[in-house]
């Protein structure tokens, strides 16, 4: 038996029934497409008054999050005051179905793929995610076509409800955080729009975080897509505490689909939650599910990778769809996993072949193996280099990063742009991007987290990480010294130039603390040129979100 979504007529849909696990009611359905920003930066600006409340309040994603805050202890965030909230706004979230998804990686792509499959179906889809690129936004999309929320609707809906926020932050004495808030006014609209079903992707966690005020009776399906070493102090300290964490997005009778894949007694602690509510379980790596990346292609200068998928699942529920050269814009072994995990979430909610294979090839995600076109990099003064962005931070991320790298530009100089925040682990991070396609230049640097300095990584910490991992891989470097005030980057470039085009094999390393990524980005696409020879070069822009923001920041102001 399955969830169902069901649908009268041949246009208008009904309210998403539950066929099974115990649960009825109604639902409602919100996913988005993230292929590019609706809302632009400078129609951010109209969200003045907005943005300025919402930066009086606590911002974890800024600040850093404290220890054990994620864990279902004493020392976890109140979700009593996510709920008192949520009552005095006439709980919102008890007016439509959702999707929670939580995960170490993999949450944006899972949630993304989900939410096109159901547009593509016809519903109209509810998504909710953190963080943002450009545009707080992006964070909430509403509708059958996906884009992010419209500054005049945020605006609205902020006035609507404004009076009732103060009086909550007064009675909560100020404890009310920027993320409850703001998830709190997604779920308002979800209520208001009267979406078919809403995907909600949790902040951090799972048993204590914001977003899991959802209930059994709200929930058509949880999804866990892969535990792994981030956040490790918020959420107890190990791979087991981070596993019970997220397992507290289980709720009794719905069915838990797994991503992985995980180490077994990891998976253990996933399936003994599971089995304590009651909950069925379908895993994305179930013996009877193969899939496999054929070949990559590119077209209209995006590349893609073209796989084969089958689920053919016997347990518990019963899933089968099979893909032939399904076409995929999300690359490596990662994104064809996370878009395994979408689809068995999307056929326990009996969604149909044609709309799944739509739904998976139609998704795009800025900043995620995202390449720059040719009039993208010409904007940035980067003749003849191919540009990759790519929000990685983690080490995980990085081994997918790697795989992609070495995929679509096996051969042909290479040159990382590496910025990140100070709770990552920086060491595991370059570990995996040099144990794979070595590359020419690591140029490291720095950038704002969320808009503030205070999770900051300097750039001589990361030169330092990269340069311990260079000794103990046993990769010869040249230590190219740090560009700043006293060092501008002009100083640097004559020696650079002359170092990347001694002999090439020696791995060249440079720190910045000049604000500028484009002088930056300049820089390397210089190197290139002297390394390259008659091979095209690759600059991959990595480490953090933040970084490939303030690339697409520079791309919107320049091409508007």
């Amino acid at each position: 038996m399955r969830f169902e979504l069901s649908m009268r007529g041949s246009t208008k849909f009904s309210r998403l029934m539950l066929s099974s696990f115990g649960t009825s009611g109604f639902t409602s359905s919100l996913g988005f497409s993230r292929t590019r920003p609706c809302c632009t930066m400078a129609e951010d600006r109209k969200l003045g008054g907005f943005l300025d409340f919402m930066e009086k309040l606590r911002n974890y994603e800024k600040s850093g999050v404290p220890k054990g805050a994620g864990t279902d202890s004493d020392d976890g965030f109140d979700l009593g005051r996510m709920r008192r909230l949520l009552q005095r706004l006439g709980n919102p979230h008890s007016n439509f179905k959702a999707v929670h998804i939580a995960g170490t990686k993999g949450k944006g792509s899972t949630s993304a793929f989900l939410a096109n499959i159901l547009r593509k179906e016809g519903y109209s889809v509810g998504c909710y995610t953190s963080p943002h690129l450009l545009t707080i936004c992006e964070r909430i999309s509403v509708g059958r076509n996906g884009g992010p929320v419209s500054v005049d609707v945020l605006n609205t809906l902020f006035s609507n409800v404004k009076v009732i926020i103060d009086e909550s932050i007064d009675q909560e004495n100020g404890a009310l955080t920027h993320f409850e808030v703001f998830t709190a006014l997604a779920f308002c609209l979800f209520s208001q729009k009267k979406v078919d079903i809403a995907i909600v992707e949790a902040g951090l966690g799972g048993a204590r975080d914001a977003t899991n005020v959802l209930c059994s009776n709200g929930l058509a399906a949880s999804v866990i897509t892969t535990i792994g070493e981030e956040h490790m102090a918020a959420l107890g300290g190990s791979l087991e505490s981070i596993a019970i964490a997220k397992s507290g997005i289980i709720k009794h009778g719905c069915p838990v689909v797994i991503g992985g894949p995980f180490v077994p007694h990891i998976e253990h602690i996933i399936r003994d939650k599971a089995s304590t509510m009651s909950s069925p379980v379908i895993s994305a790596c179930d013996p009877g599910i193969q899939h496999v990346v054929n070949c990559l292609g590119r077209e209209d200068e995006k590349p893609f990778q073209i796989c084969d998928l089958l689920i053919d699942v016997q347990k518990d529920v019963k899933l089968f769809i099979h893909l032939p050269s399904l076409k995929l814009g999300m690359l490596g072994d990662h994104q064809l996993q996370n878009a395994v995990t979408a689809t068995c979430t999307a056929l326990c909610l009996r969604n149909q072949d044609l709309a799944v294979r739509a739904g998976l090839e139609s998704t795009q995600l800025p900043g995620r193996s995202q390449f720059l076109t040719t009039k993208e990099a010409e904007a940035l003064q980067l003749s003849k280099t191919s540009v990759l962005i790519d929000g990685a931070h983690t080490e995980a991320s990085a081994r997918g990063l790697a795989d992609i790298i070495r995929m679509v530009h096996p051969y042909g100089p290479l040159v990382l742009v590496v910025a990140m925040a100070s709770d990552k682990d920086h060491a595991a991070f370059a570990t995996q991007l040099l144990s794979g396609r070595q590359p020419d230049v690591v140029l490291l640097t720095e950038v704002n987290i969320a808009g503030g300095r205070s999770r900051m990584t300097p750039a001589t910490d990361l030169k330092a990480s990269w340069t311990s991992a260079a000794v103990k891989l046993g990769i010869d470097y040249h230590d190219m010294g740090i560009i700043n005030s006293e060092n501008p980057v002009e100083v640097h470039t004559a020696h650079a130039q002359q170092a990347v085009s001694s002999d090439g094999k020696q791995l060249v390393l440079l720190a910045s603390q000049t604000p500028s990524v484009e002088a930056l980005m300049k820089l390397a696409s210089q190197l290139l040129e002297h390394r390259a020879g008659p091979q095209s070069g690759l600059i991959v822009v990595t480490g953090s979100l933040h970084i490939v923001s303030s690339i697409l920041a520079a791309l919107s102001g320049k091409l508007a």
